[in-house]
């Protein structure tokens, strides 16, 4: 029987919170509920949890790890000070501190984050992305010329589609002018433009280090859109349910694939995993275009891990339940070695 463990679950604080904070009235919510599937199956595999809000000091985990002695972490943390672009830096907290903890390490995360460092590494491993171009903050936006409409402009930075929406499919220069600027100035924020490809929405979920487990395929659905119109996975496409129900849009198993066409799949995802030196776990998101081509669009170490999120389902598929994935990551998380 393996050994009962100590876990303390870091979570995003969404304001300043004392150290030992009651937030089962939070837990209650949609917008805590990875936290709550966390917890729960913590405690449904016998598990000693305790759980941690970090909002703006960080100097509550080492409080925390004082008094509770955890095991390992279980990091849900994705922002400081309500700022994603903190997250690896929580990390770096953790490795300095030498204490086992669950998903990416600190390059990884921090190679991802950005799009077209992300794209730049994997284009020189001979690994297919859509022809892109970045245009930082205070650069003169000038014409695209390497670049082929439509494209697709979104901050280069942002997860979880933040900042994408209908109008980051550009068609032409004043467009593309008017959605670069608004990335700079409304969400202040260095821009990327990439080529835009008309196919197939993948989600390929993998977990582990050195020896990597790919889960089934998943694939987001378009069904209401007209063929005329982009298919792309906006902030709304992905988050409001209302928006998602109009035009038809749903998360599947991607099971028609050509079975060598999947092993190719798998094969190139475990490749970007590793030249990103993601460990722990990731969601890679590719399209697929009419021809079977690939494209790699980004990579998302330590993705939502809701019960209900396509990483959760895809490991059901597998065989793996939702507590029995959860004890996966712990156990992973503790024998990963860290730099």
């Amino acid at each position: 029987m393996k050994k009962k463990l100590k876990v303390l679950v870091l979570f995003d604080g969404v304001r300043p919170t004392p150290i030992d904070a009651d937030l089962s009235e939070e837990m209650k919510t949609e917008d805590w509920q990875t936290e709550a599937n966390v917890m729960a199956a913590l405690g449904e595999l016998r598990h000693t949890a305790e759980h941690l809000a970090i909002f703006d000091d960080v100097d509550l985990v080492r409080q925390k790890m004082e008094t509770f002695a955890p095991d390992v972490l279980f990091n849900l943390v994705e922002q400081f000070k309500n700022n994603p672009g903190f997250d690896q830096n929580i990390v770096s907290l953790l490795e300095m501190h030498g204490v086992p903890f669950t998903g990416c390490g600190s390059t990884g995360l921090t190679l991802c984050k950005h799009k077209g460092i992300s794209k730049t590494i994997l284009a020189h491993h001979g690994i297919d992305t859509p022809n892109f171009v970045v245009i930082p903050r205070g650069q003169r936006i000038g014409r695209p010329r390497q670049l082929k409409y439509p494209i697709l402009v979104k901050p280069v930075k942002d997860e979880a589609s933040y900042g994408i929406s209908q109008a980051s499919f550009v068609k032409d220069e004043d467009q593309f002018r008017d959605r670069i600027a608004f990335i700079h100035e409304k969400h202040n924020a260095d821009a990327i433009a990439e080529e835009y490809i008309d196919g197939r929405e993948l989600y390929v979920s993998i977990m582990g280090n050195t020896r990597l487990t790919v889960f089934p395929i998943r694939e987001l659905i378009f069904r209401e859109v007209p063929p005329n119109e982009p298919k792309i996975a906006t902030y709304k496409a992905k988050w409001d349910e209302v928006y998602r129900k109009r035009w038809g849009l749903d998360g599947k198993f991607a099971e028609d694939l050509d079975p060598s066409l999947a092993k190719q799949i798998e094969d190139t995802c475990k490749d970007i995993y590793r030249l990103l030196t993601i460990d722990g776990y990731a969601r890679i998101d590719l399209r697929l275009s009419a021809d079977n081509k690939l494209y790699f669009i980004e990579a998302n170490p330590n993705p939502h891990l809701a019960s209900d999120e396509d990483f959760a389902q895809s490991a059901t598929k597998a065989g793996l339940s939702y507590p029995q994935l959860i004890d996966r990551l712990i156990r992973l998380g503790m024998k990963t070695l860290r730099d």
